[in-house]
C-alpha cells in the first residue's frame, strides 16, 4: 500500500508539473525524495511541498518537472528500501529530505549516516543532481544524540559534493503558526515558508544539471 501511494502521488505531481514546461529548454525532471514533510501530510494535494515548490519556480521563469516520491512515516532505512523504484529512469535531479523520523524515533545516528550515504551514493552513480535537506535532532534524545546527529547532513554533503540546505523546517519549526495541531506538520502556509527558504538552494541545483547538459552536449575536441 505504501508503494501504491508513492507511485500514485509521483504519477499525479509528475503530471501538474509537466504543465510548467515553458518554452526554449527542455524542462529539468525533478524528484522531492522524502516522508511526510514531502508527501503533504494532511494537506491538499495543491498545497504539498512539490507542487508549491514548482509554482515558486514557474513564477521565477524557471521549467521544471516535479515528482512527488514523499512517504509519511519514512525513515532513512525505508527511503534507502525504495530508493531505485522511487527515482524513475530520466530524473535529473533529486531533494533528499529524509531523517526526521530517523530523529524522532531516536534511531541510531550511525545507522541515520550510513543510510544517507548509500542513497548518495547511489544517486551519483546515477549522474543525478542531489540536493540534501538537513534535519537538526531533538533535544530529549540527550546531548550525546544531539553531538552524533547533528553534523550529519554537513558531513554526507561535503563528501559527495552535493548542495546542502541546512534546514528543511527552518522558520517553521516550533511555530504553531506554521504548523498543524500535532506541532510536527506544517501547514499550508508553513509549506509556502519553507519553499521561500529553499528556493536560491533549488535554483542552483536546476542550474547544476543544466551545466552538466552543456558539459554533455559540447563538442569532442
Amino acid at each position: 500500500m505504501v508503494r501504491l501511494t508513492a507511485l500514485v502521488n509521483l504519477w499525479l505531481v509528475a503530471g501538474f508539473g509537466a504543465a510548467f514546461a515553458g518554452a526554449g529548454e527542455a524542462p529539468v525532471r525533478i524528484v522531492a525524495f522524502g516522508d511526510s514533510l514531502t508527501a503533504g501530510y494532511m494537506l491538499n494535494p495543491s498545497e504539498a511541498f512539490p507542487v508549491q515548490l514548482a509554482a515558486a519556480l514557474k513564477a521565477k521563469g524557471v521549467a521544471v518537472e516535479m515528482a512527488n516520491a514523499g512517504v509519511s512515516g519514512d525513515t532513512t532505512a525505508a527511503g534507502l528500501e525504495r530508493l531505485d523504484w522511487s527515482i524513475p529512469e530520466g530524473t535529473e535531479a533529486v531533494i533528499v529530505e529524509l531523517g526526521a523520523n530517523d530523529a524522532l524515533r531516536g534511531i541510531d545516528p550511525d545507522e541515520t549516516r550510513k543510510n544517507l550515504d548509500a542513497i548518495l551514493t547511489r544517486l551519483k552513480e546515477r549522474s543525478i543532481a542531489v540536493l540534501l535537506a538537513g534535519m537538526q535532532p531533538l533535544k530529549n534524545w540527550g546531548k550525546e544524540y544531539e553531538a552524533r546527529f547533528a553534523p550529519i547532513f554537513n558531513d554526507l554533503a561535503a563528501k559527495h559534493d552535493v548542495l546542502l540546505y541546512a534546514f528543511f523546517l527552518e522558520g517553521v519549526a516550533l511555530d504553531a503558526k506554521l504548523n498543524q495541531p500535532d506541532g510536527l506538520h506544517p501547514t499550508a502556509q508553513g509549506i509556502g515558508v519553507i519553499v521561500t527558504g529553499i528556493l536560491p538552494k533549488v535554483e542552483e541545483l536546476v542550474a547544476r544539471v543544466r551545466e552538466g547538459r552543456a558539459a554533455a552536449s559540447a563538442p569532442t575536441p
